[in-house]
This record gives structure tokens, C-alpha cells and sequence, in this order.
């Protein structure tokens, strides 16, 4: 499944209402509330979480996601080596990483494309996206845009 940075994974696009996906995935095997009363959406095929905001009138706004296909500009992520995938992302550009450290596992995550990788002894093993937030401060929404 393609990691499209910005707008979503595979076919699912940031600001796609639940219907919206439950259309091109069904539907999802958890679905509840979290604390702030966002719905979060569970499908274990995909190996994904998904965020639909309380906020946002409950637009999917965050994936979370660790299938073994996950492909990012044409190279698989999970498994592999973060420096590896960082070496990778530098020739697209994409350098800016912070890095927070708990317990074993490392989490290297870049605002400007809301890119997060999880590491557990260097390894990949969870990759989260999230929607971006414009010069306004505003959800920029991929959805039903041309």
C-alpha cells in the first residue's frame, strides 16, 4: 500500500468522512471513541488505525499504520533499518526529522509532511501520517478536491 505524504495511504484520503471509507474498505473490525471523542476505526487486514476528528465534523485526519507492503516513493518501510529509510527520504528532500526516545522503541517524525516513523531497535515497525495544517491553521483537506 503507497503512503501518498499529505493526502493519505492507498485509497484512503485525508478528510474522507466514515462512509466515505467503509465504501472502499467496509466495514472497519474496531470501531470507538477515544478521549476526545474522536472515532477511530480499526482494520487488522490493513494493519491500520484511522482518526476520524470530533472536531472536524469526524474527517479522517490520521492514519497509523505497520502492514509489511507499506511502500514509501517506491521503497518498503516496515522492517527495515531507519537509517536506511532516512537515506532513502534525503534524496526526496525530506531530512528534517526529531527524535524522541522511550524505552526501546524511537519515534523520528518530520512536521512539515506530518511523517512519523516508530523504530524498535533501529527498525521500522509503525509508520503514522497525519492530514497538514495550512498557514491558517487549518485542516488542508485532500478529499473530493480536483
Amino acid at each position: 500500500m503507497k503512503i501518498n505524504l499529505k493526502n493519505g495511504i492507498d485509497k484512503l484520503i485525508f478528510g474522507m468522512k466514515q462512509k466515505d471509507v467503509e465504501a472502499v474498505y467496509g466495514k472497519p473490525d474496531r470501531n470507538y471513541k477515544d478521549e476526545d471523542e474522536n472515532v477511530i476505526f480499526v482494520y487488522n487486514k490493513f494493519k491500520m488505525r484511522l482518526t476520524f476528528y470530533k472536531e472536524e465534523d469526524f474527517k479522517m485526519g490520521y492514519i497509523v499504520a505497520s502492514a509489511a507492503d507499506l511502500d514509501l516513493f517506491g521503497n518498503k518501510v516496515i522492517g527495515r533499518n531507519i537509517k536506511d529509510v532516512k537515506k532513502d527520504l534525503a534524496q526526496k528532500g525530506i531530512t528534517k526529522f526529531t527524535q524522541e526516545e522511550f524505552d526501546t522503541f524511537e519515534n523520528y517524525f518530520d512536521e512539515d509532511h506530518w511523517l512519523l516513523f516508530q523504530t524498535e531497535f533501529n527498525e521500522v515497525v509503525k509508520v503514522e501520517v497525519g492530514a497538514i495544517i495550512n498557514d491558517k491553521d487549518e485542516f488542508d483537506w485532500k478529499f473530493g478536491k480536483k
